[in-house]
């Protein structure tokens, strides 16, 4: 994302002429979210990628002839000698399937790409945003009944309706920036974007004109770039520095607490963004709070004194994921004791994820840290993790639009 922005920015400095592809949906599978950026200037030049190269091609020329025409389109990619349902597409993206272009899609998927002829005017502002970590969300009208008149009177004054393409910044201190067409609908986009935001979950709507919720005249799709999750990592032992590593590859914004400050240093956990000496149930008792359900907590300590303690404070945590390190023996023990806290066997079946990781027989730190990763997706997707050659059914679950 701030590859394409910044690269963007070069060339309209440079004074060339470019198109933005944006993934506005995804039907089926496929290998990258709504949100997915590619830009292409007039010399051919491309930055980013909106499907990992199955439809890079067909996007690019349409991103060139977009260099010339006066509005935004959106275009469906299939797979090849198959059709987009016509009342499902003609109902949620506002094309028929005759307008599809089959380009043999391998992953089974069907794409959703809005392609604008000239990036929106805020690009500098989501520039700062994205180098400040500043969280945003970006709303984008990709659909508008045909139906709706070039203009129409309301209240003895003209109001032009919204336009396909159109977009807004929305940053989480509430500064907006752009219209998705007047004052009304961006009004009300902008509140539902403050909840989109706090869920840190991309979404698409339906609005009025003027943003009446109960209306399906404009379609707007919501993009939102959210703080990294944490995953705090109780126990600075070597599976903990493995884990770190693994966690910072998936976005994590990881921390590791240990009461030990003879093991919990910077030197051991150069991966780390923050190496804490506390013990883990006061470090959650000052920092719990601020947990969400995008986040892990990791208890990899071994001693009864320290995570009994820890998985007591997690649960009083809105953590989407806790995992805890240890035998089946040791695992049972912990429960017996969380029990005679008075805390409920369901809670702790349902919440703790003991021994830690998936079954897949690993064995070394950096093995076990692939485990426990997998397992955080599974339990985050809803899915029982078997292997897929083995399953059927989508793929891909219904995703987050995440930047």
């Amino acid at each position: 994302m701030i590859e394409v922005v910044e690269r963007v920015l070069q060339w309209r400095a440079q004074g060339k002429r470019c198109s933005l592809a944006t993934v506005v949906a995804v039907e089926g599978s496929g290998p990258r979210e709504p949100g997915a950026l590619m830009a292409v200037n007039e010399d051919g030049e491309v930055v980013g990628s909106v499907s990992g190269g199955c439809v890079e091609g067909a996007v690019v020329t349409e991103a060139l002839l977009r260099l010339d025409a006066p509005e935004p389109i959106l275009r469906s990619f299939g797979i090849l000698g198959t059709e987009t349902p016509k009342e499902a597409t003609t109902l949620a993206f506002g094309f028929s399937d005759d307008e599809a272009v089959a380009v043999g899609l391998t992953c089974g998927g069907t794409f959703h790409i809005l392609v604008q002829p000239e990036p929106p005017g805020y690009l500098d502002r989501l520039a700062e945003a994205l180098q400040e970590d500043t969280p945003f969300v970006i709303a984008t009208v990709y659909s508008v009944n045909e139906d709706l008149d070039s203009y129409f009177v309301e209240e003895n004054r003209a109001v032009v309706p919204p336009a396909v393409g159109a977009s807004m910044l929305i940053l989480g201190d509430g500064e907006v920036l752009g219209s998705l067409g007047n004052a009304d609908l961006d009004r009300v986009v902008a509140r539902d974007a403050a909840g989109v935001l706090q869920q840190a979950q991309g979404t698409r709507r339906s609005y009025g004109r003027r943003g009446q919720s109960r209306s399906r005249e404009v379609a707007v799709v919501m993009a939102v770039s959210a703080p990294p999750p944490t995953m705090l990592i109780f126990g600075a032992v070597d599976f903990s520095d493995a884990l770190a590593q693994a966690a910072k590859l998936l976005g994590y914004r990881v921390v590791v607490v240990d009461a030990r400050a003879v093991f919990a240093t910077e030197a051991r956990f150069p991966k780390a963004d923050e190496v804490v000496v506390a013990w883990p149930n006061d470090y959650l008792t000052t920092w719990g709070a601020s947990l969400s359900e995008r986040d892990a907590i990791c208890i990899l300590t071994h001693d009864p004194k320290f995570d009994v303690p820890a998985i007591e404070a997690a649960l009083a945590t809105r953590a989407g994921y806790i995992g805890v390190m240890g035998s089946r023996r040791t695992q049972a023990d912990r429960v017996s004791r969380l029990v005679t806290q008075g805390i409920a066997v369901e809670e702790i079946r349902q919440r703790v994820c003991g021994p830690i990781g998936l079954d897949i027989g690993a064995r070394t730190p950096q093995e076990t840290a692939v485990s426990i990763l997998a397992e955080i997706i599974a339990r985050r997707e809803r899915r029982l993790a078997g292997s897929l050659s083995e399953s059927a059914g989508p793929i891909h679950a219904e995703g987050a639009m995440t930047w």
